[in-house]
């Protein structure tokens, strides 16, 4: 190492041409190069992102997220070719190397944060759901109320706010039944054995008719679809509109209610399960003591 005291200090502009020359011509090149290629594929590459993503239908969150991404690789290629342009390549080798050590452990670190990032971009751009649609998955339900890159924030009818990941929801059956226009609606009546099927059918027929919010196309219908141990089940069908899970329960209700009221007047029985036992029970006495003997069927 060189003393400062015996360091000779250039004292004129051209002996710190002179000293300094190559490295400044480095520097230079460092500048030119990087502000040639990141200028130029900026405008390119960040253009052409934006507007191939537009055009296939991507979600203004989408497209923002692979702007800002394909910003940044674009800087980093310039910075590297910046790098090899001012001869610098031993330094950008050990950069390279220190920069994929670094994201190989930060991809381990951050794999259920990756999942979900990909997770939250596949539901954006197939749109399986929006806000303000109702969907039920994994025994659970709501109504989705924000939709971000990370997780889903869906409102229960509780009025509580469930945060979900992303990947649970791209990774699991969603049911949607607010994707089409109109919904079905079933629910089964059970009439008893000796009941009239044909006045059944025609009671829940009249009553589904009777409701405003019914659709007359396609109109209500009622199939048997069960030879219960007590009851045969009548399976109603009505569809509805504009469905959610207001409008759902609303309608659904005031079917079932309106059947039984009819059901009643006009002696339908509804029965439900129920067991008869029969027997009796015998006291006798053995040494001494008292044995009960239950006997039934």
């Amino acid at each position: 190492m060189v003393p400062l005291q015996q360091f000779d200090w250039p004292t004129s502009l051209g002996e710190v041409l002179a000293q300094y020359a190559g490295l400044l011509w480095d520097v230079v090149a460092f500048v030119l190069a990087f502000a040639v290629v990141y200028v130029v594929g900026k405008y390119v590459m960040v253009k052409l992102v934006r507007r191939s993503l537009s055009a296939r239908g991507f979600d203004r969150t989408v497209v923002q997220l692979a702007t800002t991404t394909a910003g940044a690789v674009v800087f980093f290629v310039a910075v590297a070719v910046a790098f090899t342009v001012a001869g610098f390549g031993s330094f950008l080798a050990a950069f390279a190397t220190l920069g994929g050590a670094l994201a190989l452990a930060l991809g381990f670190a951050a794999q259920d944060l990756v999942a979900n990032f990909v997770s939250g971009v596949f539901i954006l751009k197939d749109k399986p759901f929006q806000v303000d649609d109702w969907i039920e998955w994994n025994d659970m339900s709501g109504v989705v109320r924000e939709i971000d890159l990370r997780v889903t924030k869906v409102e229960t009818f509780n009025n509580e706010v469930i945060t979900v990941p992303n990947s649970e929801l791209a990774n699991n059956a969603v049911t949607n039944a607010m994707a089409n226009e109109r919904l079905r609606l079933q629910f089964v009546f059970g009439i008893g054995y000796d009941d009239d099927i044909g006045e059944a059918t025609d009671i829940i027929l009249d009553d589904a008719r009777a409701n405003p919010d019914v659709l007359d196309d396609p109109e209500p219908s009622v199939r048997t679809t069960e030879l219960a141990d007590s009851y045969v089940g009548l399976e109603s069908r009505i569809w509805i509109e504009d469905p959610g899970r207001g409008k759902f329960k609303e309608v659904l209700s005031d079917h079932v209610t309106g059947v039984k009221e009819r059901f009643d007047a006009e002696g339908i029985e509804m029965p439900y399960p129920y067991r008869e036992l029969t027997g009796g029970i015998s006291i006798e006495e053995v040494s001494g003591l008292d044995r009960v003997n239950v006997t039934g069927d």
